[in-house]
């Protein structure tokens, strides 16, 4: 047995499809169903059941996936010794629910790109919370810090979240002195049943709404409030990309809270990412410093 169908392997395990592996690996999945044919019979052993929902471990397959993960982490650590200590280079998947990924991510992977030229980085932007057990990421930004799991977690930085709505709607409907004086107002906000973590509950936690424009997705909401459609709450770091919208009731509502960057324990050992960790630690923290101090900035010539 090698690597190369250990990888194989782990790549079939964690998207439970020939073809997502393929995609995964930039093999044609036939020849993924063959080499894990292949390994199948050289192990004597039958590690994946096919249904109508994909390919599924078998029990003898999840035995093997620690020592294929073993094996994984010492073919990265020989690459990254190989390496030597220069800049980052391969690359690297990183999940963020999409308002991180949309209006904070891009400056700092930017940055972290242009220092380190052969570096390789994909932002996947999903509403939801992300299976490092899966790979379907190197790393994950959450809202919450996880509980449970072999994780490595560490805090980006913590946020502001503040009302806010168009000045061409504040100029139309009556003034908002209060939070009594929402009433009758449009609300902008998550759709209920897919809020998929409590921290994202605004409304429920400053007590208005129920919010009749409703999406899973940040940037439909801050341009619904660009359009003028109504008010709702948005993440400070994001008004810097809307300049049209501006917050309301400040010293009434205000709401904190926090990216925690998310690793598989495994990970731990790995320079590579230890170094990036650090790196989008280390911008995410001055970026979200420079976008409060544009907004500030901005407020104070409106």
């Amino acid at each position: 047995m090698d690597w190369d169908d250990l990888r194989l392997f782990l790549a079939v395990a964690r998207t439970e499809s020939l073809s997502a592996a393929g995609r995964r690996l930039k093999i044609d999945p036939a020849t993924v169903g063959r080499r894990i044919a292949r390994l199948e019979e050289a192990m004597r052993a039958r590690l994946f059941t096919k249904s109508p929902q994909g390919y599924a471990l078998t029990e003898e397959g999840a035995r093997l996936i620690p020592h294929a993960e073993a094996a994984e982490r010492a073919a990265l650590g020989a690459a990254e010794c190989l390496s030597g200590p220069g800049g980052l280079t391969g690359l690297i998947r990183l999940g963020a629910p999409d308002g991180c990924a949309n209006y904070l991510l891009p400056q700092v992977l930017a940055r972290i790109c242009d220092a380190n030229p052969g570096l390789e980085v994909q932002i996947v932007a999903l509403p939801r919370v992300f299976n490092l057990s899966k790979r379907e990421a190197d790393m994950a930004i959450a809202v919450s810090r996880p509980e449970a799991g072999r994780l490595t977690v560490q805090k980006l930085t913590d946020y502001q979240l503040h009302l806010a709505a168009s000045r061409a709607y504040l100029a139309r409907v009556a003034p908002i002195r209060d939070v009594p004086d929402l009433a009758g107002h449009r609300i902008v906000g998550y759709i209920p049943d897919m809020i998929f973590d409590k921290e994202l509950d605004y409304l429920a936690e400053i007590g208005i709404g129920p919010a009749t424009l409703t999406s899973n997705s940040v940037s439909v909401q801050l341009n619904w409030l660009r359009s003028g459609a109504g008010v709702g709450v948005v993440h400070d770091f994001a008004l810097p990309s809307a300049p049209g919208l501006t917050r309301i009731l400040t010293d009434r509502i205000s709401l904190t809270r926090a990216f925690w960057l998310i690793r598989h324990e495994s990970d731990a050992r790995l320079d590579r990412l230890n170094r990036f960790a650090d790196l989008l630690t280390r911008e995410t923290r001055a970026e979200m410093a420079r976008l409060e101090a544009a907004l500030r900035l901005g407020e104070r010539q409106t």
